[in-house]
């Protein structure tokens, strides 16, 4: 190729492919927006390069081994993320410090990494360079995280986890529950996901932090999809079918057990009337017909095999008091339950077991544990009724002795090998249909964290009004003027020193604001009282109850009328649910010392009730 003769650039008229002199003066005088072509060449090329290697840098400081480089990281939150289920599972997917840490997007990307340029200035200075340095900071770095985080809508969590995504049929209840309120709501991931990879520092914030920090913002609704809400219906329809199938297992299983029962009673009964025949007939007297088999007390005429059964676990409570569950520092539902009126047995009923074996062990809210206690007793439970009477049986397998290691002899009750509450709540207890009996247990109850002195007890001026020689007992929130939820300042959690005046607390149990409580014990009578401003163990309607542990089982049964006149007596009518709840002390303790279950819903021939009293 060769110019033309008036030198207007190349020609054909050359067939050689080598470019002439000529050639390359031309093309290097050639330009791109004004810049010589060879130059954009040499830009290009070097610009990809330049990318090429800032690109592999910032790669870089995006692993593992370089996030972890310092001792500050390693020594520390590395320490904390290598036990969590971010860093080794059962499917082998890891999320790597950068992955929650660095964005992904390019600009926010490099935001990110020019931020870091502050990080490597405290390390050069040494500010966090000691555990006992970090944990000072640890929450002022955390807030750093989780208002960024909150920020964008928790995106790194995104990245790999989207509540839209998500199958409901693999969730445990509270998961699913608070899944579909958080797109309802516009809560994101980091609301309540804080400590889910390194040590929770979340309960040192302060409540109007947390409220800010938490509250739901409607940037963040999501439109709830089919899938979650078919996948929704598929797990209740599955978990309502094991239920059932469960419940006639059961039963199944009792019938039997009352069949040998009752053919072991038929063939002593007949051995013990043809003894007693032959030796009358020896004595010229006339023979007996009957000797009654069934025993005597309440409940004894009733036909139990008849009767649905229902197991329901009852766990360790250890600390968690009523403002411990109001609490968002303690307690991550607390919102849902203040706000939004969630049961405690919506989120909780499949995983008391578990909380239970938290609570013993010490591992949370509790500050003295018993070594070796049961996390959880299953009860079955049966209800009857007449047209006089309300009946109850109850059943459990009895459980090693574990003497209580601050107590002498190691039984805190002597007298009472096991004592068995079942407490209904009035209508007008607040909460009392969300929490049951968990409404009376307060944090400067006895034995509780802010239980007052011995000498503050004798100081103060309720002394005479209620009993305070062993401690503050159980009592409702609405018998005192003020409760103290989050310990502000320091105070104590509670309200014990705050009552009420005599005419405020008999216009309360006029008006049904009190607990309802019966109470079988093994060494002494049957009790029926109440709780308002004290527990009272007496006042009620005449009760009764008997039990007997036969080898490891023990079966008790209360009995009380279904009407009462009696102040703090709760009637029970047919067509109306009741707040129950059951408490045990087993193995002869006392106090907060016991197993309970969550609130249940209880009524005469009631589909709606969780326990269901059957006419006999």
């Amino acid at each position: 190729m060769a110019s033309d003769d008036k030198g207007n650039g190349p020609s054909n008229s050359d067939s050689s492919d080598k470019p002439t002199w000529r050639e390359w003066q031309y093309w290097k005088q050639m330009t791109l927006w004004g810049v010589p072509l060879t130059a954009v060449a040499i830009f290009f090329v070097a610009g990809i390069i330049f990318w090429g290697g800032f690109n592999t840098a910032m790669e870089a400081t995006n692993t593992m081994p370089f996030c972890i480089s310092c001792h500050e990281m390693k020594e520390n939150v590395y320490k904390e993320y290598s036990t969590t289920i971010h860093y080794q599972n059962r499917t082998g997917v890891q999320a790597k410090c950068s992955d929650c840490h660095v964005p992904d997007p390019w600009i926010h990307k490099m935001v990110r990494k020019i931020q870091a340029s502050n990080e490597v200035f405290h390390h050069l200075l040494g500010s966090i360079d000691t555990p006992e340095k970090f944990d000072k900071k640890r929450l002022t770095l955390a807030k750093n995280v989780w208002h960024s985080m909150k920020a964008t809508d928790s995106r790194e969590c995104r990245n790999c986890h989207t509540l839209e995504s998500m199958n409901p049929e693999f969730q445990k209840p509270r998961a699913r529950k608070q899944h579909l309120a958080a797109m309802k709501a516009g809560n994101t991931c980091i609301d309540c996901h804080k400590g889910i990879a390194h040590k929770s520092v979340r309960d040192q914030l302060s409540d109007e932090e947390l409220e800010e920090l938490e509250a739901p913002l409607k940037a963040y609704v999501k439109a709830i999809p089919d899938t979650f809400i078919e996948g929704l219906k598929r797990v209740e329809a599955r978990e309502a079918e094991e239920g059932a199938k469960a419940q006639e297992a059961k039963a199944a299983a009792d019938a039997a057990v009352a069949k040998r029962i009752e053919s072991a009673v038929a063939a002593a009964t007949t051995k013990l009337e043809a003894e007693i025949a032959a030796a009358k007939s020896e004595a010229g007297a006339p023979s007996a017909t009957k000797v009654a088999a069934d025993g005597t007390g309440p409940g004894s005429s009733i036909d139990w095999s008849g009767i649905p059964s229902k197991t329901v676990s009852l766990f360790y409570p250890g600390q968690a008091s009523f403002e411990w569950v109001q609490n968002g520092r303690d307690h991550g539902g607390a919102r849902a339950f203040r706000k939004a009126g969630d049961r405690c047995a919506e989120c909780h009923a499949k995983e008391v077991k578990d909380m239970g074996a938290k609570i013993v062990s010490g591992e949370k809210a509790e500050a003295t544990p018993i070594p070796n206690k049961r996390a959880y007793v299953d009860v079955d439970v049966q209800s009857a009724y007449d047209a006089e009477n309300l009946y109850f049986r109850f059943k459990w397998q009895n459980g090693a002795h574990t003497p209580v290691p601050f107590v002498e002899g190691g039984k805190m009750d002597p007298a009472n090998e096991t004592k068995l509450a079942v407490m209904f709540a009035g209508e007008g207890v607040k909460y009392g249909d969300q929490a049951g009996c968990w409404v009376s247990c307060h944090n400067d109850s006895r034995y509780m964290p802010d239980a007052p002195k011995p000498e503050a007890l004798a100081e103060s001026p309720h002394k005479d009004v209620i009993d305070m020689k062993d401690g503050l007992t159980k009592y409702l929130g609405e018998s005192r003027t003020k409760i103290e939820i989050r310990g502000r300042g320091g105070k104590p959690r509670g309200g014990g020193d705050k009552l009420k005046s005599a005419d405020e607390l008999a216009e309360m149990k006029n008006n049904g604001v009190f607990m309802d409580l019966l109470r079988y014990r093994s060494g002494e009578s049957a009790e029926n009282g109440s709780i308002m401003a004290e527990r009272l163990m007496s006042g009620g309607v005449e009760t009764t109850a008997t039990g007997k542990r036969e080898g490891d089982t023990w079966t008790v049964v209360i009995s009380r009328p279904l009407k009462s006149d009696k102040p703090g007596d709760i009637s029970i009518e047919p067509g109306k649910l009741y707040t129950m709840s059951i408490a045990l002390h087993d193995d002869y303790t006392s106090a907060r010392f016991h197993h309970v279950s969550l609130e249940m819903r209880f009524g005469i021939e009631a589909a709606d009730a969780e326990i269901v009293a059957v006419k006999q």
